[in-house]
């Protein structure tokens, strides 16, 4: 009965998909591209192609977003070098945008096809699995929808849960819908979660003995180029760099304002702060925080090559309004310091920035990436400040303090050397699906 109810609340709710499609694709035009897969039409009679034009069924692989779709790279690539082809889902214009980058290539060779997830209502469901006829499905970390669920079952496709997250507050709000949430979890054919306090949220929210197969952000494989040119832009600007990564909204007034009151270091250095919002559409809302601020400013985009151009010393904040460029950015800095962590919005990872081999600052709020937070201050490789003020403090402390910070880029290079292999525990978990 609640799942028949779910299923009308998404009928009802069509006209404002639509209307939704139509205004975000005014910001973000990838946004809409193919509008009508998101209701699950991908091709349709008699000469639509079997297994939506694969030769062999696909191994389907949902990454919902930007961050998902870079902790899938691994385990994509480890599919393709099988020799398998590779259906891969989004639900946003930044994953699908960043899917098309990390794989250019499979995508020309047609080893791998990037599709819209439907809307989870059955009939668009029903499509979707009737086009692709996927061999299996990996949804990474937190895509768990019931109708979707429920139709891998009718169509016989093992599903999996893969480098699965649940936070406290996330499993709470799970259990509101208990028995809806119980049937969709315990259908699930496996759940391999990032760590055993997932793993055992994952369990009282109704997964089936779910294992703990680790990160898969951890075998991240980083552009080696990016990185060399990272470095090399950094050692040619000759001043500090710090830089704001993966800031979310209501975050930038309390960075300017630290920047204002804090504007060098008490050894006199005036760092650059290279500020990188999450969201590419709200580049332009920050970029205008900045002009309002006060507070000297250059854009990425209005730089083009790689490695740009130099900036002037009186510049205090160059925005990364670019897509792809995050090791660029954290390889060419004295110190990150990681956002979405001093609002109570969970944090975003800080894995990456640790594997660039960079001093790390989080905020009070990292119940997304709780373990990762954690076993990083552990071993030295990050620091926790309470506020945006206190980490520009901090932040302006490290690059006066050489010695410190360079004890802490050589404890991120252990951090993410210790905590590599979750692509392989994946692969060795779903081999008997893959033929």
């Amino acid at each position: 009965m609640l799942q028949a109810l779910y299923s009308s609340l998404w009928r009802l709710a069509t006209p404002f998909l639509l209307w939704r499609i139509w205004r975000r694709a005014r910001r973000e035009p990838v946004y809409g591209v193919h509008p009508a897969q998101r209701f699950g039409f991908y091709g349709s009679g008699r000469h639509a192609p079997a297994r939506g034009g694969f030769r062999a069924a696909p191994v389907w692989v949902h990454a919902v977003s930007l961050g998902e779709t870079r902790a899938a790279q691994p385990l994509v690539r480890a599919l393709l070098d099988r020799g398998l082809p590779v259906l891969l889902t989004h639900m946003t214009a930044t994953g699908r945008t960043e899917g098309a980058r990390l794989f250019e290539q499979d995508i020309v060779q047609g080893r791998l096809r990037q599709a819209w997830l439907p809307y989870d209502m059955p009939g668009a469901v029903h499509r979707f699995y009737r086009y692709f006829a996927p061999r299996c499905g990996l949804l990474v970390e937190t895509e768990v929808w019931p109708n979707l669920v429920a139709g891998a079952r009718r169509y016989a496709v093992p599903i999996a849960l893969v480098s699965a997250r649940l936070s406290a507050s996330s499993a709470r709000k799970t259990m509101r819908v208990a028995s809806l949430a119980r049937r969709t979890y315990g259908r699930l054919d496996a759940v391999l979660a990032q760590t055993r306090a997932d793993a055992e949220r994952l369990r009282q929210v109704g997964a089936r003995d779910p294992q703990v197969v680790g990160n898969l952000k951890f075998d991240l494989q980083l552009p080696y180029d990016l990185m060399q040119a990272g470095a090399a832009w950094r050692q040619r600007l000759g001043r500090p760099v710090i830089a704001w990564a993966s800031t979310r909204e209501g975050e930038e007034e309390a960075i300017l304002a630290a920047m204002r009151d804090m504007p060098r270091t008490k050894g006199g250095q005036a760092p650059l702060a290279v500020l990188i919002p999450r969201h590419p559409q709200r580049f332009d809302e920050v970029a205008a925080m900045v002009l309002a601020s006060g507070l000297s400013m250059r854009r990425r985009s209005s730089m083009p090559g790689m490695p740009f151009g130099p900036i002037d010393q009186d510049t205090a904040v160059l925005l990364g309004d670019s897509l792809g460029e995050m090791p660029f950015y954290y390889t060419g800095a004295d110190v990150a310091i990681v956002g979405g962590s001093f609002a109570p919005l969970g944090g975003q990872n800080l894995i990456e920035a640790a594997a660039c081999g960079v001093p790390v600052i989080v905020g009070p709020h990292t119940f997304n990436f709780a373990q990762a937070s954690e076993d990083a201050i552990e071993a030295g490789a990050a620091l926790r400040a309470d506020s945006a003020q206190a980490a520009w403090r901090l932040a302006l402390e490290l690059i006066d303090d050489g010695d410190r910070r360079a004890g802490m880029r050589a404890a991120a290079g252990r951090f993410s050397a210790t905590h590599t292999g979750a692509t392989q525990r994946v692969m060795r978990a779903v081999g008997p699906w893959l033929g």
